[in-house]
């Protein structure tokens, strides 16, 4: 069918208009889309005019998709701890050493943050990471000060602390070192299994009640697992991890998270009862959310993988949340409201119950903060510390 063109404008005259092209997942990536910010002033939208590229068609005579090659970018941060005042959450204090997470997560609650950057919360998110590269020594500085309290720091909720660029830059690892030798507690969650590389430092820490990790398992279906979390761990590999961490004597909690209508939900049982074989000794869970840009992207991803259900997703998602794609309401955010989200939650403690997962208490209450000692050695404002030694100073 040929578009219909104003009389006045002959210019393209003829011609057939052919409609945008639906979006397509890519290899490696969760986003389908590189959605533009809130923040942005104008608008973009991709558009195949039916010229093709010579040398770059397809076998069909589409153009071929540009490749997003993960950049990693050095930041100085001013701060390195983060306060929050929410009710609903368990803790007060959290450290997020990178900015962005490669994991690829198409539901991240995380990927609005990349719009404050004048960045696009779909594919730029998970392929330009910022390595906030002096996170250890700004903590150094921040457990030195008189006025510092000790509480259990949450390490890694805004994105993955265990990341793959976390394998070079090791800035988890070095903040670790830095609670370690200040024998202050900390809680860490992550889908990665690169955490098993710190065991060493994280087991000691779990015999004094200083160290607690939760693993996040989201489905036992490898094929949904590489769309929806495309570079974290595979679901066996995340229950190897909590099997591991385990007989290392580190208490292992984990988070269901997010339960997602007609797609990960059926397996609300059957997960639970693998995290228990593998070890785990509690279990939480967190209904999807879809503040900000998130809604659009989770919805593009609907369309490129389950278009068959993408409307009962979301008229699900819709009724738990008031009608809306997301309530932000403390209380509600979490776990939603209505028949379907008390359905959930009587599904999820009843199988809690019969699998001895509840009653252990949350990972922050195990910790103890009457240890605490502040660091020996705290290095002047701007130094560089070396990666091996993180109480080592640099003098050149």
């Amino acid at each position: 069918m040929k578009a219909i063109i104003p009389e006045h404008d002959d210019s393209f005259a003829g011609q057939a208009m052919l409609p945008p092209q639906s979006l397509k997942a890519q290899k490696g990536r969760g986003a389908v889309s590189n959605l533009q910010g809130r923040y942005e002033a104008h608008a973009r939208a991709g558009f195949d005019d039916g010229w093709s590229v010579g040398g770059m068609d397809g076998a069909e005579g589409e153009a071929a998709a540009p490749g997003w090659k993960t950049q990693v970018t050095d930041e100085q941060a001013r701060t390195i701890l983060t306060r929050n005042a929410s009710p609903d959450l368990p803790f007060n204090v959290s450290l997020n050493p990178y900015r962005g997470c490669e994991h690829g997560c198409i539901y991240c609650f995380a990927r609005p943050t990349h719009s404050y950057l004048g960045l696009s919360p779909g594919l730029d998110f998970e392929s330009r990471i910022y390595a906030k590269v002096n996170a250890p020594e700004l903590l150094r500085r921040e457990l030195a000060k008189p006025s510092y309290v000790s509480e259990p720091i949450a390490l890694g909720v805004n994105t993955d602390a265990y990341q793959p660029c976390e394998r070079e830059r090791q800035l988890t690892r070095r903040v670790l070192e830095v609670l370690h030798e200040c024998d202050h507690p900390v809680a860490l969650i992550t889908k990665s299994s690169l955490i098993e590389r710190d065991i060493d430092i994280l087991a000691p820490m779990a015999a004094r009640r200083l160290a607690a990790v939760a693993i996040t398992v989201t489905t036992l279906d490898p094929a949904i697992a590489r769309t929806l979390e495309p570079r974290a761990a595979a679901p066996a590999r995340r229950l190897r991890t909590i099997r591991t961490l385990t007989e290392a004597g580190i208490p292992v909690g984990v988070s269901i998270a997010p339960i997602i209508p007609f797609v990960t939900e059926p397996e609300i049982e059957q997960l639970l009862e693998a995290v228990r074989d593998a070890g785990a000794i509690h279990a939480h869970y967190v209904v999807l959310r879809l503040p900000w840009e998130v809604s659009p992207l989770f919805q593009q991803w609907l369309e490129a993988h389950f278009p068959e259900r993408a409307q009962r997703v979301m008229n699900r998602v819709r009724e738990m949340r008031g009608g809306k794609d997301y309530d932000s309401a403390f209380g509600a955010r979490m776990r939603g409201e209505g028949v379907w989200a008390d359905l959930i939650r009587q599904r999820f403690e009843k199988a809690v119950h019969r699998l001895g997962l509840h009653g252990k208490g949350g990972r922050f209450k195990q910790l103890d903060c009457t240890q605490f000692r502040r660091p020996l050695v705290v290095p002047p404002l701007g130094a560089k510390v070396k990666n091996g030694n993180a109480g080592q100073l640099d003098l050149f």
